[in-house]
């Protein structure tokens, strides 16, 4: 099967990664803020700096995109 498919983000994008990360290894500020969630969705750049945190993986990859940053999952 020869079918093209576009893996990679095209030339000038900037990639953002993707990761769960649990609540309880957060700051307590932030654990506060969570709302008896056991899981939020971190956005990294390429370096490691965390760029956000939201509520879930879909939320993270709008919010990559809407900043024209191309994200993709870590596990």
């Amino acid at each position: 099967m020869d079918t093209e498919y576009d893996f990679l983000p095209e030339a000038g994008e900037r990639i953002v990664y993707v990761r769960p990360v649990r609540v309880a290894d957060l700051p307590e500020e932030v654990r506060q803020e969570a709302e008896g969630l056991d899981e939020l969705y971190a956005v990294h750049d390429a370096s490691g700096e965390r760029l956000a945190l939201v509520r879930d993986r879909d939320m993270a990859f709008v919010l990559a995109r809407q900043n024209d940053l191309a994200p993709v999952h870590v596990h």
